[in-house]
């Protein structure tokens, strides 16, 4: 069986169940775009409102990361200097290239604190916990028959 020359990928967010979230299809998007691999990376769960990212940054130091927090996209860059200058590398299979890895964070997550270690970039994530919200919508009587729409058009008669 021949697959087809391109898939169309179908968006989950294309559902008329979902309304207003266009946003966070073209984040999603963003996202896997940037992702090649590089770093490598953990992500575990510590606490029921807790997560810690890990990244596996050897040989970058504290000042070659940055991290910021971009809306809802956590971004971590990495660059290192060039420091090979009069040294003779006979190998060299330690990366040195610059990186950027982005996580999209659900509404109301904090990055609580990051720290290095041991060539381990860890951040520290909470989660809110949810409210649960009920609202009760009135549903009010507008006389006899069908209740025209505003700024809809009349009904042909």
């Amino acid at each position: 069986m021949r697959r087809p020359a391109f898939v169309s990928r179908q968006s989950l967010f294309g559902s008329p169940l979902f309304l207003g979230f266009d946003h966070l299809e073209q984040m999603l998007d963003r996202v896997g775009k940037n992702a090649d691999g590089y770093p490598p990376y953990n992500i575990e769960q510590i606490s029921v409102d807790r997560l810690r990212i890990t990244l596996a940054v050897a040989g970058f130091g504290m000042d070659d990361l940055q991290i910021t927090q971009e809306d809802n996209q956590l971004v971590i860059r990495g660059r290192q200097k060039d420091d090979s200058e009069g040294r003779i590398f006979l190998h060299r299979g330690i990366a040195a290239r610059q990186f950027q890895r982005a996580f999209v964070l659900a509404e109301g997550m904090e990055v609580e604190g990051a720290w290095l270690d041991n060539g381990l970039l860890h951040l520290e994530l909470k989660r809110p916990q949810p409210e649960t919200r009920v609202k009760t919508i009135r549903i009010g009587a507008r006389g006899n028959g069908p209740t025209a729409l505003v700024g809809a058009p009349p009904e042909p008669g």
